[in-house]
């Protein structure tokens, strides 16, 4: 290994501590060692710190023996008689120096120096934090949020979002940097962004060129210095902690989680400073290689990563190309050095295309038209047809274009895509139909919301005058159902339909359809199907964690039920959602069978011995820490709260949601607590061994405001019209004497009921 780079990185590991030590001295001066630290929103106290030392960090004071940890792993700076060509002295001051710039971040939350808001750029995931307007401390988002965390973990491991890329420096130019940008997107690998070059960040050149930034767009912005790259390395840590089940302290299997597990690669865009150099030694450390613009020593041998440590690719290396050529080549050598295992469908449309277009939102001020929401309807519709009926590819607009409605207005329309295929079966109509929604969005400037006939669709102008017409539904359509269901589908084709008499027709047409499913699937109940399914995409981040999907019940994630799973198998067979053959009854009350405790063992490695499917007191399944809600027993309430993952507040446990997810997640099997997918709260089968839903003595309230036509009919179902006015919330209690006193004054059932215990 190059002696500069074990100068240049040691050299900056003990600037950065020293800078700690100060900045952490002079605030415990001023506030004190008892003033709290934590990261808003977020688990794990110090992720980082906690992961590799184990030291729980909740006051300024307990950051000092970090940095005394620190500054054990510096080294003095090689010379020509003390060099060694190894990384171990280089690494340790990696280490060091992300210790050192967690514990930075610490302090600058207690000095309140929140996430700064840029000019015209709204921070990413709708954070409330203050503007600082030109504070200088280079924050923009900050730590990403738990919420946040666990809603891309189903990306994470069913390999939509293969991997994530964090960018420190600045381009060449703007339009580099927005070239390496949409590279990435159009890979769907999720991109961090921190640091400068010379004062200019590569997130002040996407923000001059009006690159939308945020959760929703697989941008996320932590700062403009290299310090705010620790926010990437806490994120890497905590996807060890909640996906892969580690504890805070084994530093050796995290490091090891991360290089197996989670697919990252540090871009360091522009001069690499001393700083860059020793947080370039921490991501070695995780496995993640480091890929560089200019030319700086590189470190080529395996050993800690996967395949080469330091990759140099100077901007003039090869004559000739120009550079939107130079920067899709860095981004493909950064994945190739990495291992990514990156799909890209092909799909013809004048606009970028991937899955990290997904959530972008498209504003009533940049709209050219949008079809359903107040204004005007929309649906879509996928049926199954005989072969012969299909000419695949034919994709058809009836009725007028966008281009003849005023600019922001709203038109009617209607999706209708007819599939054909010999394995196709009736079952799969509703799997492919939720489809449309991801297809859909995938494309860059269409904003796609709900499904049947509730679709609401926005274009944007940006993708009008790129070219984006009604036709290009249907290519994107035709394009990914084959792409992604090609098993199973052999023909499709796609009208398009604005005209109002036609629309009128097939949207009578598409809403018998939709009652007939409802119909069929109000049938479909445990009892009557002799297989369930299994799901072990999680595996990838919880090796020891399956799902069990039933009809009654819904994988954790909220992502797969039973029908998908169904799907799932027929489209591959090898795959992650296998048929489970229920077998011997054991207890069907609580719901063990011989197959299902056999499978659990067998995937779950052995960690898993039984499973029940209806009950969170005796063997619950595991969950990962994808799961949207959690569901915990109040021992003093006889009943049991909810909580979802979108609500930070305190609960009657003394937790919230981000501290419940630790004992919940990990593949872990915890009696009195479980990961669940929020409509297995509305199943019947929902805890039914221990009382039901009649046991639910407090949930969040966003779970009543999103479901409420939902929980009105479980309410009625259980006999209880009131049943859900009767459910605390975060409006009504936070603890457990609270709550107590709220479930006695309006007559919960739960206290009536048998003891849970």
């Amino acid at each position: 290994m190059s002696r500069y780079i074990a100068t240049r990185a040691i050299t900056g590991a003990n600037m950065i501590v020293n800078e700690a030590e100060t900045l952490l001295q002079k605030a415990i001066a001023e506030k004190g060692s008892e003033t709290p630290v934590a990261f808003p929103n977020t688990a794990y106290y110090m992720p980082l710190i906690l992961g590799l030392t184990g030291r729980e960090v909740s006051t300024l004071g307990d950051l000092v023996p970090v940095l005394e940890q620190a500054r054990s792993m510096l080294h003095p700076v090689p010379s020509k008689q003390r060099w060694t060509p190894y990384l171990g002295e280089t690494l340790d001051s990696g280490i060091a120096t992300l210790l050192a710039e967690e514990s930075i971040e610490a302090v600058r939350f207690v000095q309140g120096h929140q996430p700064e808001r840029f000019p015209g750029f709204e921070l990413a995931g709708g954070t409330a934090y203050p503007a600082l307007g030109s504070n200088g401390d280079g924050h923009l988002n900050g730590p990403i949020d738990d919420i946040q965390l666990r809603s891309w973990g189903i990306q994470l491991v069913d390999g939509r979002m293969p991997g994530f890329a964090a960018i420190v420096g600045c381009a060449k130019s703007n339009e580099v940097a927005v070239k390496i940008v949409r590279e990435l997107q159009r890979r769907n690998i999720l991109t961090f962004l921190c640091g400068n070059v010379n004062g200019r960040s590569i997130i002040h050149q996407l923000q001059e060129e009006g690159v939308e930034m945020g959760y929703d767009t697989y941008i996320v912005p932590f700062g403009t210095d290299t310090v705010s790259a620790i926010y990437a390395l806490g994120f890497a840590t905590r996807s060890a902690l909640t996906f892969g089940g580690m504890k805070g302290g084994q530093s050796r299997e995290i490091l090891l989680y991360n290089r197996a597990r989670v697919f990252a690669f540090v871009l360091a865009l522009g001069e690499v400073d001393d700083l860059k150099y020793a947080t370039a030694a921490g991501a070695i450390s995780y496995g993640f290689p480091v890929i560089a613009d200019t030319v700086i020593p590189q470190i080529l041998p395996t050993g800690v990563t996967s395949y080469e440590h330091v990759i140099s690719m100077p901007w003039n290396e090869i004559p000739g190309e120009d550079d939107m050529q130079k920067a899709e080549r860095l981004v493909q050598k950064a994945i190739e050095v990495r291992g990514v295992k990156v799909q890209v469908a092909d799909v013809p449309v004048p606009v970028p295309y991937g899955s990290a277009f997904e959530g972008e939102v498209v504003r009533r001020a940049d709209m050219r038209v949008e079809f359903g929401g107040k204004n005007s309807r929309a649906f879509e519709y996928l049926r199954m047809v005989e072969m012969d009926e299909v000419e695949d590819g034919k994709i058809e607009v009836i009725g007028p274009d966008f281009d003849e409605a005023e600019a922001g207005g709203a038109m009617d329309v209607g999706i209708v895509i007819e599939v054909a295929g010999r394995k196709m079966q009736l079952d799969f109509e509703p799997v492919l139909e939720r489809q449309v929604h991801y297809f859909i969005n995938g494309a860059s400037g269409i904003q796609h919301i709900g499904q049947r006939d509730i679709a609401w669709i926005r274009i944007s102008k940006t993708a009008a005058e790129k070219g984006f017409t009604l036709r290009h539904f249907g290519d994107i359509l035709h394009a990914r159902f084959h792409a992604d269901f090609g098993s199973i589908v052999d023909k499709v084709q796609v009208k398009i339909i604005s005209d109002p008499e036609l629309h009128a027709d097939w949207l009578a047409q598409a809403r018998i359809a939709f009652d007939y499913r409802n119909q069929r699937l109000a049938d479909l109940t445990d009892d009557r199907v002799d297989e369930f399914y299994s799901c072990t995409l999680c595996q990838s981040f919880a090796p020891d964690h399956v799902c069990i999907v039933s009809p009654e019940r819904l994988g954790l994630c909220g992502a797969y039920n039973w029908l998908d799973c169904k799907a799932s198998f027929e489209i591959n067979p090898t795959g992650p959602n296998q048929p489970i053959t229920k077998g011997r009854a054991i207890d069907e009350l609580k719901g063990y069978w011989e197959g299902t405790n056999q499978y659990a063992g067998q995937a779950s490695h052995g960690s898993v011995q039984e499973v029940t499917m209806y009950s969170i007191m005796e063997n619950p399944m595991t969950a990962c820490g994808c799961f949207e809600c959690i569901v915990m027993v109040v021992p003093e309430a006889n009943g049991v709260m909810v909580v979802s993952r979108e609500d930070p507040s305190m609960t009657p446990a003394g937790m919230t949601f981000s501290t419940l997810a630790g004992i919940a997640g990990g593949g872990l099997q915890s009696p009195g607590v479980m990961g669940v997918g929020k409509f297995y709260l509305t199943s019947p089968k929902f805890i039914s061994a221990d009382g039901g839903f009649k046991r639910v003595v407090w949930m969040s309230s966003f779970l009543k405001q999103s479901m409420p036509d939902e929980f009105t009919t479980v309410a009625a179902r259980e006999g209880d019209p009131d049943l859900i006015d009767k459910i605390a919330d975060e409006t009504v209690c936070t603890d457990v004497e609270e709550l107590l006193a709220h479930l006695e004054r309006v007559g919960h059932p739960a206290l009536m009921m048998d003891p849970m215990f």
